[in-house]
């Protein structure tokens, strides 16, 4: 297994070689050390490391925290903080940053062995979900029906096009917000629920239709009848992740019907 590589942001020399050595002898590759932000942030994007160690006091006008907020918006690289400073000022200024881990000195070389490895495989985990939504993004949006992905709480991730177009609602305003706001569907036969699509999901599997003379409401107000199919999105060890609904303007298709019937009656009263 490759080495996973370390950068060092320091300003004491003395506890610079110190974290160093605690790193190389957990196995990990320091490709260098740096005193100020300035300096962390520039060697951040030359070196491209696995992972940072942070001090947040450091030389210079940018602090720790600062560097750490450039180096996570800009190169997608996991922070974690080795610093004595623990107020809760601090800590507030720290979080925001959304660090993978917050070590305070003087540390036990098992305790920072812990952090480091947590953050990589967390870092490792939101990579893949990132790119799983990616390339979901790209297929619902090559589908030439109606697609709306939720997670499995029924929240709105991904939604193409068509069913921006059918709902009324965009894909921006959509995302986090509950499916059954979204695609609000309703029956109009008299007295008939009609099941949220996820839920059914969730306690079924796949599923074709829901209820009788099904529509969608869409946010401008429009009724849209539509056939509804909804499936069950899973990973690699087959839990379900989240839930895939797609649904069909029927409208041309119950106008067909209707004339077909009437033609039917007609010819049979002839």
């Amino acid at each position: 297994m490759t080495e996973k590589q370390i950068l060092i942001v320091e300003d004491e020399i003395i506890v610079a070689e110190d974290i160093r050595r605690s790193a190389q002898h957990m196995g990990y590759a320091v490709l260098s050390m740096a005193s100020s932000g300035d300096e962390a942030i520039k060697k951040a994007q030359e070196l491209n490391p696995d992972l940072v160690l942070m001090d947040i006091m450091l030389n210079g006008k940018m602090d720790g925290i600062r560097a750490a907020e450039q180096i996570r918006s800009r190169f997608n690289i996991p922070v974690i903080y080795l610093t004595a400073y623990s107020d809760e000022e601090t800590l507030e200024r720290a979080k925001i940053t959304e660090p993978f881990g917050y070590v305070i000195k003087p540390f036990k070389e098992r305790e920072l062995h812990i952090n480091i490895e947590i953050a990589l495989y967390k870092h490792n985990m939101e990579k893949k979900l990132k790119e799983s939504k990616q390339w979901l993004s790209a297929v619902i949006n090559g589908i030439g029906d109606a697609v709306i992905a939720t997670d499995t709480g029924g929240l709105v991730n991904v939604m193409n096009p068509i069913a921006e177009i059918l709902t009324g609602w965009q894909q921006g305003e959509a995302s986090g917000k509950p499916l059954a706001e979204v695609f609000n569907i309703i029956s109009e036969e008299k007295g008939r629920e009609v099941e949220n699509p996820v839920s059914k999901v969730m306690r079924e599997g796949s599923f074709y239709g829901l209820a009788e003379r099904t529509v969608l409401v869409s946010k401008g107000g429009m009724k849209i009848p539509v056939d509804i199919i909804g499936s069950p999105i899973k990973d690699e060890k087959e839990n379900v992740i989240g839930v895939v609904v797609i649904f069909y303007d029927i409208l041309e298709r119950q106008r067909t019907e209707e004339a077909l019937k009437r033609s039917a009656i007609k010819a049979h009263v002839c």
